[in-house]
């Protein structure tokens, strides 16, 4: 590559990370088998961590199983990647401040390695944000480049990639041949489909930040009523507003578990219907499928959870039946 070329190339790096700092979006990538140079640049200007919240590279068979929770059919495929990209999603709800756009990134790649390889060079990148799932499959033509190059044409896709998710400009810089093959597409979510994934199991929570209250990156800790609120009632506000008063440093929000217990879930239109009693009331809520306090202590660590007297009365009388 020429100089020229190779510092239109950097300068273009630079440009796009910055750009991608320099969005509100926050993002979990787990790669596996190229692109390794992307979490680098990412990483090598500042404002990282306005942007990455975890990164891992499950090498290894058994780190690649426990990170999918099962043997994939296929380490690298698409159906991989998207799994992989809907994983770092949920993991970057988890680690995410509220109201921050999450973005998760799933890679996995079969490319040059120390041997020559019967099948394709080749890799899939997935993005998964709340209401988009992109994929791109890329196939390279062998013996054209070494390991060190098609690590670099993966790390300039997915590196592109995530730009677009984060709705940040990335005038394209290709290094892909004639010879190579490459396809892409995307899928748009609606509300109602973002719902039924969430009652579903598929992702653990919907975020509505409709509150005034300013929620800064730092600022991790939530403050949690939980309940069903049907209806909300200014009692419920005036309990979170002073357990926030109590617990000091923190986000307050509403949680509501579309996923009961001992009833059926809520449908849909039920679950919206509750969520405009907080658009109007400009509180932010939480939709999780997690009807039990110590798995909703999971989807929110190191949170502190308010609860009202009646909740306070239903627990003691389960702890009481259970020493009986």
């Amino acid at each position: 590559m020429s100089v020229e070329k190779t510092t239109m190339t950097d300068a273009w790096i630079r440009g796009v990370v910055e750009a991608i700092h320099s969005a509100p979006n926050q993002a979990v990538l787990y790669l596996a088998g190229g692109a390794s140079q992307a979490l680098g640049w990412l990483m090598s200007v500042p404002g990282a961590s306005n942007t990455v919240l975890e990164a891992v590279v499950p090498y290894s068979r058994m780190s690649f199983i426990q990170l999918l929770g099962k043997i994939p059919g296929q380490h690298c495929s698409q159906q991989t990647a998207e799994e992989m990209a809907l994983l770092a999603y949920n993991r970057g709800l988890k680690l995410s401040s509220p109201g921050y756009p999450v973005v998760g990134v799933g890679f996995t790649g079969s490319l040059a390695s120390s041997r020559p390889k019967f099948g394709d060079h080749r890799f899939y990148l997935s993005t998964r944000t709340s209401d988009r799932l992109s994929v791109s499959t890329v196939t390279l033509s062998k013996g054209l480049r070494t390991r060190e190059q098609e690590d670099t044409v993966s790390s300039h896709l997915l590196l592109k990639a995530i730009a677009n998710a984060c709705k940040v400009q990335a005038a394209s810089v290709s290094h892909l041949t004639e010879s190579d093959l490459s396809d892409e597409h995307e899928t748009h979510f609606s509300e109602d489909q973002e719902l039924e994934q969430l009652v579903d199991g598929k992702i653990c929570f919907k975020v509505y930040p409709f509150s005034s209250e300013t929620c800064t990156s730092t600022a991790e800790r939530k403050i949690i009523l939980s309940g069903s609120f049907n209806p909300l009632h200014d009692g419920h506000i005036k309990l979170l507003e002073v357990a926030t008063s109590f617990c000091g440093s923190g986000y307050p929000c509403f949680e509501i578990s579309a996923v009961n217990a001992d009833k059926p879930p809520l449908s849909v239109s039920q679950i919206k219907d509750r969520i405009k009693q907080f658009e109007k009331a400009g509180k932010t809520v939480i939709i999780s499928n997690q009807p039990y306090f110590y798995k909703k202590a999971e989807l929110f660590p190191g949170s502190a959870f308010v609860i009202g007297a009646d909740t306070v009365a239903r627990l003691i009388n389960v702890w009481i039946l259970k020493l009986l």
